[in-house]
């Protein structure tokens, strides 16, 4: 599993709009308001490093409202959960 996290700036006006369109993505986990410099994060979850590309730049950063994003990779979990076995839940196996 490999996890993005994406920071999101939307416009003002469309912040509950954008939160929504983005949460309905495919590939994307969880989306959060913050405070601060962004407005949204997006947790995006792919089972492969090229599927981000489908869900980023191919749907997330087209969609209606979003101004600009910065996005992280996950590179290792900290947690006491087994992250890896919740995410898959749902998720077709891998070939």
């Amino acid at each position: 599993m490999v996890t993005a996290i994406v920071l999101i700036k939307a416009d003002v006006a469309s912040i509950h709009e954008v939160a929504e369109s983005v949460a309905a993505l495919d590939g994307v986990s969880e989306v959060y308001s913050i405070t601060g410099e962004y407005d949204l994060i997006a947790m995006v979850r792919v089972r492969r490093h090229d599927d981000l590309n489908d869900v980023i730049p191919g749907r997330l950063n087209k969609v209606r409202g979003i101004r600009d994003t910065e996005t992280h990779i996950a590179f290792r979990t900290y947690s006491q959960h087994d992250l890896e076995a919740a995410f898959s839940l749902g998720l077709p196996a891998a070939d």
